[in-house]
């Protein structure tokens, strides 16, 4: 692994001026930046891991204090994938390791940490595929067999993302090609990952570079273990989507009068709220974890009350789909579960 010399931390406040630059768009003095901080010899892998990975993150999180519009937020994330790209420009590193492929599971568009972790890895000698967000798996598995790597990053950030996740581990491996994982949908210390048959997990790039760099690829395994997790709650679940959503609203506004009164657009981001409810539902029964639902419950909370969305309509539309799945055990106690995590209704 490449060692990178330590430097002086970064100044608080150029952090805080990039935050400004990405945060109205400006591509060209937010490269500025990043220009200024590698001419004054800073490496690249800091600028990476320090300034561009947490302003990030900062994005994220005024998104959901309802600071940031969706507009102004993916503004943002793609002035910091032009600074990301226009720092990788600057060094060319002639590839003295494996060959490596890097991508999002299917379904997941959030590409900008994994696009990090490529051009460190690059920087580190790998010859990188980098294929970007949402990456259907037998598109995934095809460039396997056309480029045949020696390993498979593989980036998932919304646990609603993990029964995808471990389909494309699963083909991976039965490919012949070890997979390493990463991203917060892997739970707290990646605990899905080795779960859903990852060789390996990283907490970060930097974790992840050099994982890669040593020992590896690891010892071998059967590919088929945990090739499936899903039972029939779960498959229920799934299949009836659309009618636990629709069914759902139908109650909820029977239940909470109030919604009768919204707009479109209103309506269009309940819907959706109620989408992400059965979603990570069905996920936390993939993989019989109730905190993947339950920790969503309570960011949600957090973020409607941000977007001034009154309390007890979360805990309606929780218990509209409670009822429509009493007769599902599991389902309803994670249900119950999530019910337990929100205040009392006033």
């Amino acid at each position: 692994m490449t060692v990178v010399a330590p430097t002086p931390p970064l100044d608080p406040a150029v952090a805080d001026r990039f935050l400004r630059l990405v945060g109205d768009g400006d591509e060209y003095a937010a490269v500025e930046v990043i220009n200024a901080l590698a001419d004054s010899g800073v490496p690249p892998q800091r600028i990476m891991l320090e300034l561009i990975g947490p302003t990030q993150s900062r994005v994220g999180e005024l998104w959901a204090a309802n600071e940031w519009t969706v507009a102004r937020e993916h503004a943002a994330t793609a002035t910091s994938e032009r600074a990301l790209a226009a720092l990788a420009g600057r060094f060319v590193v002639r590839p003295s390791r494996g060959r490596i492929t890097v991508a999002c599971v299917d379904g997941e568009w959030h590409a900008l940490p994994v696009r990090i972790l490529a051009e460190m890895l690059r920087l580190d000698g790998w010859r990188v595929d980098f294929l970007g967000p949402s990456v259907p798996g037998p598109h995934l598995v095809t460039h396997l067999h056309q480029t045949g790597p020696d390993a498979v990053a593989l980036s998932c950030m919304i646990a609603t993302r993990l029964p995808r996740a471990h389909a494309a581990i699963t083909a991976c491996r039965s490919a012949g090609v070890p997979v390493i994982a990463g991203g917060r949908g892997f739970g707290p210390g990646g605990r899905y990952a080795q779960l859903l048959g990852a060789d390996a997990w990283a907490a970060g790039a930097e974790e992840a570079v050099r994982r890669l760099a040593s020992a590896w690829p690891p010892p071998a395994r059967d590919p088929q273990v945990h090739a499936y997790l899903g039972n029939d709650e779960y498959t229920h679940v799934v299949r009836h989507r659309p009618d636990l959503i629709a069914a759902a609203m139908r109650a909820l506004a029977e239940r909470y009068p109030a919604l009768t009164r919204y707009d479109d657009r209103q309506m269009d981001s309940t819907s959706e709220d109620m989408g992400h409810i059965v979603d990570f539902l069905a996920s936390a029964l993939y993989v019989d974890e109730p905190r993947i639902f339950t920790d969503f419950i309570e960011w949600t909370a957090s973020v409607l009350q941000a977007r001034n969305v009154p309390a007890p309509a979360l805990r309606a539309g929780l218990e509209m789909v409670r009822a429509q799945l009493r007769d599902y055990p599991r389902a309803a106690d994670l249900l119950r579960a999530g019910l337990a995590r929100l205040e009392p209704a006033g």
